[in-house]
């Protein structure tokens, strides 16, 4: 009896809770391996309840006797096929908005963000609005997939089972990773791709201790998977995808170049089509309804392989039962049907949808090539295995997860050397014509590559724009060393820019390439014999903490400023010289802020953050007013202001304008304080 009132005593006081958090934070094996395979337990269970609320939702929207419209009826055919995705999205549209907005979309950048900015952590609500939005989505017919809803539920696990056992930033990061590994693990039951796919997207390296931990939940969640569902790969092969001759390498060389083009298609035509629906100023539900209404009308006149995760499609593909017009109008069908769902409101992935326009892309491809080199050609199915993994590897910037996943979701390992091949060359094109991936533009949008709280600083406020020189110093290729070599005597520079006859950027050659040549005698050389051709640039909207990382790395001069929009035309340089000029300048300007203003008291707070706020026009207590109009909190200050690729100390009659971005100081006791304020700035429309 007083065992039972002392125990009864020490759970009321928490003592036994606070006794396994101590546990868990000094084990180093024992304790970890534990949290990561609850969390690969129950992220097993998740991605089975996941598949299990689809089905309901398909069968409530399309099942027998017309599901959900049967009570309107008669109707024709095609009607219930274009209501279903509006609804659904209607219905999303108002679920997330109203519970976890971070639940809309595809999951996986805002599964980055956490990791990057909030140490792991993420509302347990999340994975059931996440669930839920995302069930609806799918089974009414939103054209998204399966993969980022698990992974946002599966990160969501990890990370509530790292706070509970009070793990510290750096192990429910971790944590995170597990759960998103063994999301993809359990959902295709491919667990090494579960691993790669969580070290590659959600860590962004690999590290030994959380590769271990990570593998061990990615198992537990595909054990738990297949024991429910059987081990049958997701995709059935009709027949056995082998190369017909080494001639086929040039073929998949080709392929490559196609499907890492129809990537950066996708995800240009994701985020524009994302852009466009944030611009109009409709209510949400219009949106919602206006996209799922296209999305239908698509999928009921266009074809049914648009809505959902688009499976069967892509098994159609692979068998090669699809015709080149058709498999050609379902690439443009499906992107449009994607962005759209994903620009109204809708909830789900993007991987599925990747796999699926990747595996119509290679199917018309290897049907054209089919019917020109029919002897050397393997049958379009093959071509339509490798594009689908293409597609997915460009746009996400992750090769070695398509290749993988590939892989373990055909069980096939005979077409793994053009696979491997026409990957690597997508991705390769895809990161140099966009260096952003499908994930990475979302979470630069959130902010994900800001610093972290508490570590923005100055050089994360200036922008290349305010510290580069625009007149460029340069030479032509066409000019020899002796002419370079009396240029040397009379500027004093250590390096020039090489442009050739069309003004185009070239190269860049430094004082110590004419050094070299003229001692080896060389001295009859040109230019554009001993310059350096891989030239490393930068944009005038970039960072100065990003180009000072590049001159650390490089140990460069100067480094050319190139047009975003064409890198072969330069703008400016950026000298090391004028960018820590630049950055002492702002410094003081912000000491100098900070003497004339009691706005800032010393506390025991800590040091001054800075906080940046991307001002649109639902700020209605911020935009079009002047900065003395602002009535800022007495513990913060507005200390910058950026515009375009512009960055100025706001004085009192500066207009704060729409596209603006503020930067206010305050310190870390206060942070809260402004950040509560900054949201009761924006209109009650806009909420």
């Amino acid at each position: 009896m007083t065992v039972g009132i002392g125990l009864a005593k020490a759970l009321q006081k928490g003592e036994i809770l606070q006794g396994l958090r101590l546990r868990f934070r000094r084990s180093t094996t024992a304790g970890p391996l534990a949290l990561a395979t609850a969390i690969g337990l129950l992220s097993g269970v998740a991605a089975i309840g996941l598949r299990w609320m689809i089905s309901v939702v398909q069968e409530l929207f399309f099942g027998q006797g017309g599901g959900l419209f049967a009570v309107l009826a008669p109707l024709p055919e095609w009607l219930p096929l274009v209501l279903a995705p509006a609804v659904g999205m209607v219905l999303v549209s108002w679920m997330v908005r109203r519970w976890a907005p971070e639940a809309q979309g595809h999951g996986i950048p805002e599964v980055q963000f956490a990791v990057r900015q909030r140490g792991g952590r993420i509302r347990p609500r999340v994975a059931i609005v996440k669930a839920l939005a995302s069930a609806l989505s799918i089974g009414s017919g939103g054209s998204v997939g399966r993969e980022g809803p698990i992974v946002q539920i599966g990160s969501s696990i990890g990370s509530t089972v790292g706070q509970i056992a009070g793990l510290g930033a750096s192990e429910v990061r971790i944590m995170v990773a597990a759960g998103a590994g063994a999301a993809i693990g359990g959902t295709f039951s491919a667990p090494i791709a579960g691993v790669l796919f969580a070290m590659e997207v959600i860590l962004g390296g690999f590290a030994s201790r959380s590769f271990g931990l990570v593998v061990v939940s990615s198992v537990a969640a595909t054990a738990v998977v297949q024991s429910a569902l059987g081990t049958e790969p997701a995709f059935n092969l009709v027949e056995e995808f082998t190369l017909v001759s080494n001639w086929e390498f040039g073929l998949y060389l080709g392929l490559g170049v196609v499907t890492g083009l129809v990537a950066l298609a996708y995800v240009w035509m994701v985020y524009h089509t994302e852009e466009r629906f944030e611009r109009w100023s409709f209510p949400a539900w219009a949106k919602a309804l206006l996209g799922g209404l296209t999305v239908g009308v698509m999928g009921a006149f266009g074809s049914p392989h648009i809505f959902g995760i688009g499976h069967e499609g892509v098994e159609l593909a692979l068998a090669g039962a699809l015709g080149v017009g058709m498999m050609a109008a379902l690439v443009i069908l499906k992107m449009l049907a994607t962005s759209i769902t994903l620009g109204a409101g809708g909830s789900g992935g993007v991987f599925a949808p990747a796999l699926f326009i990747g595996a119509m892309t290679g199917g018309v491809f290897g049907s054209v090539m089919g019917g020109l080199f029919p002897s050397v050609t393997a049958s379009p199915g093959a071509y339509a295995l490798v594009g689908a993994a293409a597609v997915f590897g460009a746009a996400a910037h992750a090769p070695m997860t398509a290749i993988v996943i590939l892989f373990e979701m055909t069980d096939d390992y005979r077409i793994i050397l053009p696979l491997m091949l026409a990957v690597v060359l997508a991705q390769i094109i895809a990161s140099r014509l966009n260096p952003d991936s499908i994930y990475s533009i979302k979470l630069r949008r959130l902010g994900g590559f800001r610093p972290s709280e508490g570590e923005m600083g100055t050089l994360d406020i200036l922008l290349v724009a305010d510290a580069m020189e625009e007149e460029v110093r340069s030479v032509r290729e066409t000019m020899d060393l002796d002419q370079l070599a009396e240029l040397a005597r009379d500027e004093r520079a250590r390096s020039w820019v090489v442009l050739d006859e069309e003004e185009r950027l070239v190269g860049i050659v430094a004082l110590a390439d004419l050094e070299r040549s003229i001692v080896a005698g060389g001295s009859e050389k040109t230019v554009g014999e001993v310059m350096t051709t891989a030239v490393e640039t930068t944009f005038p909207a970039e960072t100065l903490r990003d180009a000072f990382g590049r001159f650390s790395a490089l140990g460069a001069y100067q480094m050319p400023v190139v047009d975003p929009e064409d890198r072969s035309s330069v703008v400016g340089v950026l000298k090391r010289a004028e960018m820590i000029w630049a950055f002492k300048e702002l410094a003081d300007e912000h000491q100098r802020l900070l003497k004339r203003t009691d706005a800032l008291p010393p506390d025991a707070g800590g040091d001054s953050v800075h906080v940046a706020l991307d001002v649109t026009a639902s700020h209605t207590d911020i935009c079009f007013r002047s900065i003395r109009e602002i009535d800022v909190p007495a513990e913060a200050l507005i200390a910058l202001l950026r515009r375009g690729d512009r960055v100025v100390v706001p004085r009192g009659f500066t207009r704060v304008e729409p596209g603006d971005v503020l930067t206010f100081i305050t310190t870390r006791r206060h942070r809260s304080t402004l950040e509560a304020w900054i949201a009761t700035t924006r209109s009650h429309s806009s909420v």
